[in-house]
């Protein structure tokens, strides 16, 4: 199993997008993987929230992490998180 590596653009975003390496993590390793723009990849994860994120009671999170499958890791570029 390839190790999963967050670039340091995507820790930057932890606390602004509000998400957890452990979710981009399993994202990953349980999602299937889609073709994204410039020859990346991409998955998505909805996970149970019902908290508030700014300001407003959310009852799911989606995590959508970007990445590259390298030989010997997966890299992540960036994470999008979506609130609904």
């Amino acid at each position: 199993m390839k190790r999963i590596r967050l670039s340091a653009h995507a820790v930057s975003y932890i606390d602004r997008r509000g998400f957890t390496v452990a979710e981009v993590e399993e994202a990953i390793r349980t999602y299937e993987w889609q073709s994204a723009e410039l020859g990346r990849l991409k998955c998505q994860m909805n996970f149970p929230y019902g908290r508030k994120w700014n300001g407003t009671v959310y009852d799911t999170k989606q995590v959508c992490p970007i990445f590259v499958d390298e030989p010997t890791e997966i890299v992540v570029v960036t994470v999008y998180t979506y609130y609904f």
